[in-house]
């Protein structure tokens, strides 16, 4: 095989692998755009439990950062279904960011739906104890 062969062939690989680089970076900034252009709640990331900004003070009820965190999962939901709503409208044209917003209310639902039952759980071993 010859050695100046194979370099311009690599060198055509290499341009073709420079161009979509660029691509992808082009691409990342404009999702970070779209990203910041987003409101974002003043708990922090909607529907996450653990979300830095969703920390409650100390001494606040386990009742207040329970309905802290079920508020934020709605507003996920409720964000979701607008987005959903405007692209079913015509409105917005990215599915990507329609997708982005369902799975993002499907796993907020899901980290409620396994607090729910590890609650309950621990309930019930509760309600077993002797006295």
């Amino acid at each position: 095989m010859n050695g100046v062969g194979a370099i311009g062939a690599s060198m055509g690989t290499v341009q073709q692998i420079m161009q979509m680089r660029a691509e992808l970076i082009e691409r990342s900034a404009t999702l970070r755009e779209l990203h910041r252009a987003q409101p974002v709640s003043p708990q922090g990331a909607p529907g996450i439990v653990g979300a830095p900004g969703a920390v409650q003070p100390a001494g606040a009820s386990f009742a207040a950062t329970l309905e802290a965190a079920l508020d934020g999962v709605n507003a996920t939901q409720t964000r979701s279904n607008q987005v959903t709503e405007a692209y079913e409208r015509g409105e917005v044209t990215d599915i990507a960011s329609v997708m982005l917003a369902r799975q993002e209310a499907g796993v907020a639902f899901e980290a409620t739906l396994q607090v729910r039952n590890k609650l309950l759980n621990a309930y019930q071993e509760i309600m077993r104890m002797g006295v």
